[in-house]
């Protein structure tokens, strides 16, 4: 059996679902990565640890369901990730 994936970024973790062919969930998975206050009124996330939450969960789903399947990613819409071109991080 075929499985989308939906991998869903939120403000304090990170979800994967993955759903059939007919639209029924089979699995998910959830991690919660941790949100920094550097100063009264900031919120900032750490991209690696953001990261390491999305393999975490991908993992642990597709572990579950197999293969083959699709990938679907949504995100809050508000993250900002500035990174070096020529090192990747």
């Amino acid at each position: 059996m075929a499985y989308v994936l939906s991998i869903d970024a939120g403000t304090t973790g990170i979800r994967t679902y993955a759903v059939d062919e007919a639209g029924v969930l089979r699995m998910s998975a959830y991690r919660e990565f941790p949100q920094h206050f550097p100063r009264p009124g900031w919120v900032e996330h750490d991209a690696d640890e953001i990261w390491e939450a999305v393999v975490a969960t991908f993992n642990d789903v597709v572990a579950k369901v197999g293969l083959p399947i699709t990938v679907g990613i949504t995100n809050q819409r508000e993250t900002v990730v500035a990174w070096d071109r020529l090192t990747g991080r």
